[in-house]
């Protein structure tokens, strides 16, 4: 049996998809289909708050320097401010190759509740609803491949 998804609460195999503790023939479905939802403000505001994190470190350099030429000091505390302000920004660059990675999995992830319907047995069924759109495109093109591989089949 050809298994196009799996994960433990779904599973898309060539003639059935099991939701949940829930199983849908696929030769039942008639139609799939998906929607989306309207963006997360807390989603945006994170990752608002991830990429000013992720500036700090350039602000505080550049910060130092304009106060290092403000405050027309001897060169010897100009040179030390300005190095100081370059070692915090340097000395972050671990912490930022972290939330790097936290920026991209929040794109991953995405902004939207996405849901998967089918009509199954003529009446529409939610099958899944998740903010997850690595996730959900898996499952929805597993699904869809599934279905194109059952047209296919019965066309033979």
């Amino acid at each position: 049996m050809t298994i196009h998804y799996d994960d433990p609460s779904v599973q898309v195999t060539a003639t059935t998809i099991w939701v949940d503790g829930n199983t849908y023939q696929l030769s039942e479905v008639d139609e799939v289909w998906h929607r989306q939802g309207s963006r997360s403000w807390r989603v945006l505001a994170g990752r608002g708050a991830l990429g000013a994190a992720l500036a700090a470190p350039i602000v505080a350099a550049v910060l130092g320097v304009i106060l290092a030429l403000w405050l027309d000091a001897s060169v010897t505390v100009t040179v030390a401010i300005v190095g100081v302000a370059t070692l915090a920004g340097l000395g972050v660059g671990p912490l930022a190759d972290t939330l790097f990675e936290y920026f991209d999995r929040s794109y991953a992830r995405g902004s939207r509740q996405r849901e998967l319907w089918i009509r199954w047995r003529g009446a529409p069924v939610q099958l899944l609803s998740t903010g997850d759109s690595l996730r959900f495109g898996q499952i929805y093109r597993a699904l869809q491949r599934a279905m194109e591989n059952l047209h296919s089949q019965r066309r033979r």
